[in-house]
């Protein structure tokens, strides 16, 4: 008999490729205080019974939700948008400060979800900028120091300003750099301005106003359409669901 056989290739593309597509979505959500934000939406979306115990109790990163075809990763809010660029989930949900600093190209944001507000804030010492909108001592400088973690925001923003900004890469306690003599001068997430005042810093100016967004890899979208824009979907109908 002569049975038409499929090509080894191609069967083996076939092996690869349907696990895959039959594979959980990823969601990678991140740790702290976005995930405890979140919580209310992903009770609405159905993913959780209670979403602010998610990973309560457990040193797993990985579970599974309400839903068998979507499980859910907890990982550094940093770290979001790199899984989601890189395929390791297919959506996810991070900061648009995240977003504005790595610039993947991979990444699709179709829904700014409201949660998470806050601002990416530059902040001097006070003495160097006066409470009433004195004189700013290094207004008229072409070259500063800048502790953040933002590095490629930071550039961006004093070059347009015609400054080079000489980045002092920090991951956390940003407000001790201008006190140490580090740097002249911080950019960093500012949301009540407390932690700011407690070390003698003031806010001056508002680089970008901040909110978590809904993010999906751009190759899993059009591979994965269908799942995809589901998933979307119950996060808009959540958000609906909140304002109705």
């Amino acid at each position: 008999m002569n049975a038409v056989s499929e090509p080894a290739s191609e069967s083996r593309d076939n092996a690869q490729h349907a696990p895959l597509n039959d594979a959980p979505l990823v969601l990678a959500l991140p740790k702290g205080r976005i995930l405890k934000a979140l919580g209310p939406v992903l009770e609405r979306t159905g993913l959780f019974q209670d979403g602010s115990a998610i990973g309560e109790g457990t040193r797993s990163l990985r579970f599974p939700t309400l839903d068998p075809k979507v499980d859910v990763v907890r990982v550094r809010s940093f770290d979001v948008a790199t899984f989601v660029a890189h395929g390791g989930a297919q959506i996810g949900v991070c900061g648009a400060d995240v977003l504005m600093e790595f610039d993947y190209p991979d990444i699709y944001a179709p829904l700014d979800l409201g949660i998470g507000g806050c601002r990416i804030s530059i902040a001097r010492p006070v003495g160097m900028a006066g409470q009433n909108g004195d004189h700013d001592k290094t207004a008229a400088s072409s070259h500063l120091r800048v502790a953040t973690k933002y590095p490629t925001i930071t550039r961006r923003h004093f070059a347009a300003k015609g400054i080079n900004a000489e980045i002092v890469h920090l991951h956390g306690a940003m407000e001790l750099a201008p006190t140490l003599d580090m740097a002249s001068v911080i950019v960093d997430l500012v949301d009540t301005g407390s932690t700011l005042k407690a070390n003698g810093l003031r806010e001056t100016d508002v680089i970008a106003h901040v909110t978590s967004r809904l993010i999906v890899n751009r190759v899993a979208l059009k591979t994965r359409p269908d799942a995809i824009r589901a998933l979307i979907e119950r996060f808009r109908d959540a958000l609906q669901e909140k304002t109705a």
